[in-house]
């Protein structure tokens, strides 16, 4: 029986197993956190780049399991998995990040496109959409996608014939019921919804774009170390 020392793999694996759970918290943070107002954007694209990002860190950490095996018995077959498994991970993430710095860039576009159109005609005829608008209006001062006005071409506004206000009570700077029937400045926010949700949303893609991408480098040294070790015990094999 021989025992082959390669020590950089164990402290990557070490290393790997703790990012793995560092970016799965992160993952698990920006879904809880910041997909409130997913059913506003007009694509799946955000919500796909984090769930596949947060899958391919779970992955990660059952992987390690493998590659511990596999160092510590110096069995080539588990750090041939380990290695090929480290691959469609890095693939994986590798994708999630393009995805995400795709959509960064398109993001200001695809709001201007279709946050007016989802707000003035879903509005009260979709529950998700109207507490996400109600919730998006209240978190970041604002009113309308573009102003306050966009309110008055609302299918909200035309149907609702019960209501005295000129925009959702959500717009208010202090909040009550029909608290909106006057819309001087004083009153309600004036800010563009559309601005700051496309701020709000460009800051987590670039978090998952980075996280994304910045695995996929600790995973090539994985796959090295990985190989480098399976060559070592096969050379050792042949000496004894």
């Amino acid at each position: 029986m021989f025992k082959v020392s390669f020590t950089p793999l164990p402290d990557m694996l070490i290393l790997r197993r703790l990012t793995g759970l560092t970016f799965l918290i992160l993952g698990v943070h920006i879904v809880i956190n910041r997909h409130s107002f997913v059913s506003l954007l007009g694509s799946s694209t955000f919500p796909a780049a984090t769930y596949m990002l947060l899958a391919t860190s779970a992955i990660v950490l059952l992987v390690g399991i493998v590659g511990c095996i596999g160092a510590c018995t110096d069995n080539r077959g588990c750090l041939v998995i380990y290695a090929i498994c480290l691959l469609v991970i890095m693939l994986l993430e590798a994708v999630a990040g393009v995805l995400a710095y795709m959509y960064e860039s398109m993001i200001r576009e695809e709001l201007t496109r279709n946050l007016n159109r989802t707000m003035s005609q879903e509005y009260t005829f979709d529950q998700d959409i109207t507490n996400a608008v109600d919730e998006m209006q209240r978190q970041f001062k604002c009113c309308g996608a573009e102003s306050f006005k966009d309110w008055k071409y609302s299918m909200w506004l035309k149907t609702d014939n019960n209501t005295s206000n000129k925009a959702p009570d959500s717009c208010c700077i202090t909040e009550s019921k029909h608290c909106a029937a006057s819309d001087h400045h004083s009153n309600i926010h004036y800010d563009s919804c559309r601005s700051s949700l496309e701020d709000y949303t460009r800051e987590s893609l670039i978090l998952i774009g980075g996280v994304g991408l910045g695995l996929c480098f600790i995973q090539i040294f994985g796959i090295i170390f990985s190989c480098c070790l399976v060559r070592k015990i096969k050379a050792s094999k042949y000496k004894y």
